[in-house]
């Protein structure tokens, strides 16, 4: 074999090695992102939860503070 076929042999195998280690190294980047992902959706429907409970609290707080206002204004005119 000539040096110059052995050259471009060597190139060769170093590309297509190259080719294959740089795709499995994206597909591991593409699977950690993707499972990132999954994680902050998680998180924010976690998130969406408790600032829904913390909307209901409010809600119910208002409601009472009405009340109280409205007993107190009631015991005022009497």
């Amino acid at each position: 074999m000539s040096t110059t076929s052995k050259i471009v042999f060597g190139v060769s195998v170093l590309f297509s090695v190259g080719t294959v280690v740089g795709v499995h190294v994206k597909q591991r980047l593409d699977r950690q992102r993707l499972h990132e992902g999954v994680i902050r959706d998680l998180e924010r429907q976690a998130q969406k939860k408790a600032n829904l409970l913390q909307l209901e609290e409010q809600i119910a707080l208002t409601k009472e503070l009405k009340r109280e206002q409205k007993r107190l204004a009631e015991s005022e005119n009497c």
